[in-house]
């Protein structure tokens, strides 16, 4: 079933498919989603990874069932993949919410399996930028809930979080951070944490 509703537009609900997900045990659901996405083993990583940036790898399926629903994602967020590798988690945050899913990757063969995924998927709502994520002003300031994995830290890190202080001035974004603690922010405040592994922050 899981199968059927990732790949049949017709059939797809995100209830429906986060019930299946759910019924699959949690030790399994990361190779099982790997299998129904048909993802293989990741390309090497490129050679012009910018300094700061963090190698590829995937965040785990229980840590994106906690983002979307401790943030919580909506259907009518635009949620912002930071790094987004090879499409798994903006493929998968799409299905259990019915939000659009926007990802930055700045490594061209990564940006190109996440655009085949969602190829074979037939995911109209989720869409891939390729380029470094603190240089793409557009695509950011479409965004609602914005998710790192680690994608980066230090002064790139700070460089993102000044590009989004005018967007969080307007109107209330949420950022979701995977095994990362954002430096001191004068315009977000964390969310009361509900897992070890997730912060959760809210502009001002």
């Amino acid at each position: 079933m899981l199968l059927e509703l990732a790949i049949n537009p017709q059939l797809r609900d995100p209830r429906r498919f986060r019930a299946a997900l759910l019924e699959v045990p949690p030790r399994e659901r990361d190779v099982v989603l790997d299998a129904v996405f048909e993802i293989g083993p990741p390309p090497e990583d490129s050679a012009e990874l910018p300094r700061g940036c963090v190698p590829y790898l995937p965040c785990a399926v229980d840590a994106l069932l906690r983002v979307a629903d401790q943030t919580p994602v909506r259907a009518e967020d635009v949620f912002i993949d930071v790094g987004a590798g090879m499409g798994r988690a903006a493929a998968l945050m799409h299905l259990l919410t019915g939000a659009r899913v926007v990802g930055l990757e700045v490594q061209p063969a990564l940006i190109a399996a996440a655009r085949d995924l969602t190829t074979r998927l037939q995911l109209s709502a989720v869409s891939f930028v390729e380029g470094d994520a603190v240089e793409q002003a557009a695509p950011l300031g479409e965004g609602s809930v914005f998710f790192l994995y680690c994608p980066f830290s230090g002064a790139r890190l700070v460089q993102l979080l000044e590009t989004l202080e005018p967007l969080a001035r307007q109107r209330e974004i949420r950022i979701c951070c995977v095994d990362l603690r954002l430096p001191p922010c004068r315009f977000l405040t964390p969310l009361p944490q509900q897992s070890v592994d997730l912060t959760i922050y809210r502009s001002i």
